[in-house]
């Protein structure tokens, strides 16, 4: 719970990592910085797809639409958040000389995209037969 809460401080005051370990090559934090703005765009992509879903598929059942709009804007939204979080713990890891963090959440956010996507073909397919 302290290494969150640090984590956490550090998302608002970047300046602070400087204080750890030594300064890595800066073609490293450079591409932790473009891994970070990958995920960013990933995120902005889920909520945009989330809206989309919401006005564009107005003859889905209320509840579907909103459920699979809902699970979009929650997957960008948690990508947003773990983007941050990973930019963190990966500078943190490369000024101390330790290996990078290793992460379950591409995996997860892989299968939620899928599982949201394979929702939407069989709304699709079901309204196009119905």
């Amino acid at each position: 719970m302290r290494d969150l809460r640090r984590d956490l401080r550090l998302w608002f005051a970047p300046r602070r990592i400087r204080e750890e370990g030594d300064t890595p090559d800066y073609r490293f934090s450079l591409a932790n910085e473009r891994t970070f703005l990958a995920w960013v765009r990933t995120a902005l992509a889920l909520v945009g797809g989330g809206f989309a879903v919401d006005q564009f598929l107005p003859d889905l059942r209320w509840g579907a639409r909103v459920g699979l709009a809902l699970a979009l804007l929650a997957a960008g939204a948690l990508c947003a958040l773990r983007a941050v979080n990973h930019w963190v713990r990966c500078e943190r890891a490369m000024r101390r000389g330790e290996d990078l963090p290793v992460s379950r959440f591409p995996a997860l956010l892989s299968l939620a995209v899928g599982a949201v996507a394979a929702t939407m073909v069989l709304a699709v397919l079901l309204r196009w037969h119905g």
